[in-house]
């Protein structure tokens, strides 16, 4: 497996990881310590015996001290009114120091003696061997452990505790920080898809899940970015349909004005022809609007020569406006080539040019710039038709938009711009608009190709440019 092939850092995977890596360290130190732990409340003597059992020891020390077996005999009958088990005190030797001899099985007793710190099994009740405090070679204090100081009273208690509460406390944990990573925003998610559901459109997932770092924050964000994408061509699709039956009613009327009328047949003929006409173009281009919305697989690309491009439809624009072929003109070199697909190009550039001539006035120039910038070509179409105001530049693209009386030219239904546009930037291009003062200049700037050049200068010849298939087109004007 390679570096390459692990998760990112951000990954969901390495979040679970850490997760399960904490709780499997933290449940192993749980173990360890309070084993540890238990093991010294259930198998040892507590702080409270042992410093009792050394003060019995401290007392006989001093009894034997004092009066000898005498003493002792006195110390062991007041200590054996306070604990009910065997107590004696021996020498070094395992010999009695009270007057009292060892009895046979008390002398079995003294050869498994325990110290203090040993641990305690619970098989009867052990004997202890705590040795003087001030001198443990004059002898010890002997004594049966008391039941009160038997370790291990709450043993089944503090198993249940240590084997069943604590885990399942610690993986309820474990299963709260899972919810909270997982199945937190896979609800969130879920609610957004039930509110697209009941045609809430305009809802959008909350900052907490889309600003995650990992594969669900990127699944949020997509999922918003659907939404809004979603949004946008249904509102799209309601304004193009509003605008279209709005659009329709003015030619229906004409035809209605005109079938009532008294004109004769050849009139008749010609206006019902140039009113179909106008409703056929504007069908078609809301269509061909609404599909480059809503299309969004990639289109084919190849290698186009801008300036074969702009001889094919300089043609076509000439034999449609009666322009002159010198009033259209072209100072981008044959350098110049780009990447894209050729129909839908001719398309966005085409309407952009008969854009140009139908709001220039008769005599007028249209020039056709451009320069290279890095990996693209900044191409830009210039008329002389005055310009428009500042604050329509990016409204002008915008469909249905037709800005009446602000420059020369009519009979356009404003959706010329709105298709170059989204032409445009299918290709992985921009378009832009600007006043230059005399004109309105339109700005395109699109992918540059290398291949294509590289290969005509390698074999000595000019590299070839495929001939567009599409069709003279119509005034497509904002």
């Amino acid at each position: 497996m390679k570096w390459s092939d692990l998760p990112g850092r951000h990954s969901l995977f390495w979040k679970l990881a850490f997760l399960l890596v904490a709780f499997c360290l933290l449940m192993i130190w749980l173990s360890w310590s309070w084993g540890r732990y238990m093991e010294q409340r259930n198998q040892f003597l507590s702080d409270e015996a042992r410093g009792t059992l050394t003060r019995y020891a401290a007392e006989a020390e001093r009894a034997w001290e004092q009066g000898q077996q005498t003493g002792v005999d006195s110390w062991l009958q007041g200590i054996r009114q306070r604990e009910a088990g065997w107590v004696g005190v021996i020498s070094g030797d395992l010999q009695s120091l009270s007057s009292q001899e060892l009895t046979d099985k008390e002398i079995q007793h003294l050869t498994f003696l325990r110290g203090l710190d040993w641990p305690i099994h619970k098989k009867g009740l052990p004997w202890l061997r705590v040795p003087f405090p001030g001198d443990s070679s004059a002898g010890s204090l002997v004594i049966e452990l008391p039941q009160r100081f038997v370790p291990g009273q709450y043993r089944l208690f503090w198993r249940v505790i240590t084997n069943g509460v604590i885990p399942g406390l610690f993986t309820l944990l474990l299963c709260v920080g899972l919810y909270r990573l997982l199945v937190v925003p896979l609800n969130n998610l879920r609610e957004q898809a039930n509110a697209w559901r009941a045609d809430q459109l305009g809802v959008r997932l909350s900052s907490r899940t889309t600003d995650r770092q990992d594969e669900l924050g990127e699944l949020g964000r997509a999922f918003d970015h659907m939404s809004e994408r979603l949004q946008g061509t249904v509102t799209l699709q309601q304004q193009l349909l509003r605008d279209l039956s709005h659009e329709l009613r003015t030619p229906l009327s004409r035809l209605r004005v005109a079938s009532d009328s008294e004109q004769d047949l050849a009139q008749l003929r010609e206006r019902i022809g140039r009113e179909v006409d106008g409703m056929q173009r504007l069908v078609e281009d809301t269509l061909q609007l609404a599909w480059l919305d809503t299309e969004r697989a990639p289109l084919p690309d190849e290698a186009i020569q801008i300036q074969a491009l702009w001889e094919m439809l300089t043609e076509n624009a000439c034999y449609e406006s009666c322009w002159s072929s010198g009033q259209l003109v072209c100072t981008v070199d044959a350098s110049c080539w780009v990447r894209g697909n050729l129909n839908t190009l001719a398309q966005a550039v085409g309407n952009i040019l008969r854009n140009a001539i139908r709001h220039s006035p008769q005599g007028a120039v249209v020039t056709l710039g451009g320069r290279r910038d890095g990996n693209f070509w900044h191409l830009w179409l210039e008329d002389q038709g005055g310009g428009v105001a500042e604050t329509d530049l990016e409204r002008i693209f915008s469909p249905f938009t037709r800005l009446d009386g602000s420059r020369p030219g009519n009979g356009g239904f404003g959706l010329g711009l709105s298709i170059a546009r989204n032409a445009v930037q299918r290709q992985g291009g921009s378009i832009w608009a600007q006043n230059t003062g005399t004109g309105l200049r339109l700005n395109m700037r699109l992918v540059a190709d290398e291949g294509a050049v590289s290969a005509a200068v390698f074999a000595g010849e000019p590299a070839p440019c495929a001939t567009p298939t599409v069709h003279p087109r119509r005034s497509q004007v904002i």
